[in-house]
């Protein structure tokens, strides 16, 4: 390893379940910027992980291993790489209604992992947590976006008629008169009527001089 090998932040969450082996995971988040696919390595086992990629833009090598508390399904889990990090949803082997009381098999607190609050629900809030899953290519729409996108979201979509200037529907002027607004109805007949004694009222000065 080079003098620029650093450890990555890991991130962690978990559901767990007795009964439903899709609901019985680990979320796994090994935080690694700029690192693309040609320079990772990922070494899945049932009992960790060995994880190593080098960002030639931050000149820095990343690397991490990692023994699990318990075994999990390396078949049955699933990787997404993004442009900051690497996602895992990892079965776990035993289906458990409890949750694991830490990620790692030995105990002690390691700097370098923390709970990742995003995903993180308790054992009792299960039922009615979003589960977040990997979908083709990605997970839930945040892999390999191009575009618009945003986490699924297309932001070109919200416009609508409404919003900030510049944006579909509106005008580049905001402060745009109202006298360049056309008459509304029945506005437009008491404008005729006025022109009309205007000039009645001008032949009948021009008469009298």
């Amino acid at each position: 390893m080079s003098n620029n090998t650093v450890t990555p932040e890991v991130l962690w969450a978990q559901r767990s379940s007795a009964s439903d082996p899709e609901k019985n995971y680990i979320y796994l988040t090994i935080t690694v910027p700029d690192v693309p696919t040609s320079n990772l390595k990922l070494d899945l086992k049932p009992t960790g992980l060995s994880f190593t990629g080098h960002s030639d833009t931050l000149k820095r090598t990343y690397h991490v291993e990692l023994e699990f508390y318990a075994e999990i399904d390396p078949a049955a889990s699933k990787v997404n790489h993004t442009s900051r990090d690497v996602e895992m949803k990892l079965r776990k082997k035993e289906l458990k209604e409890e949750f694991w009381p830490r990620l790692l098999k030995a105990a002690g607190k390691v700097h370098f992992v923390k709970t990742d609050f995003d995903k993180w629900v308790d054992e009792d809030e299960q039922d009615e947590a979003v589960d977040e899953d990997f979908g083709a290519g990605g997970m839930g729409g945040m892999g390999d976006m191009g575009g618009n996108d945003f986490g699924g979201i297309d932001f070109s979509k919200l416009a609508g008629g409404g919003g900030m200037p510049g944006m579909p529907g509106m005008d580049d002027d905001e402060d745009e008169s109202d006298d360049d607004m056309p008459p509304l109805e029945g506005e437009e007949e008491d404008e005729k009527k006025e022109t009309a004694e205007d000039l009645k009222d001008g032949k009948e000065a021009v008469t009298s001089s």
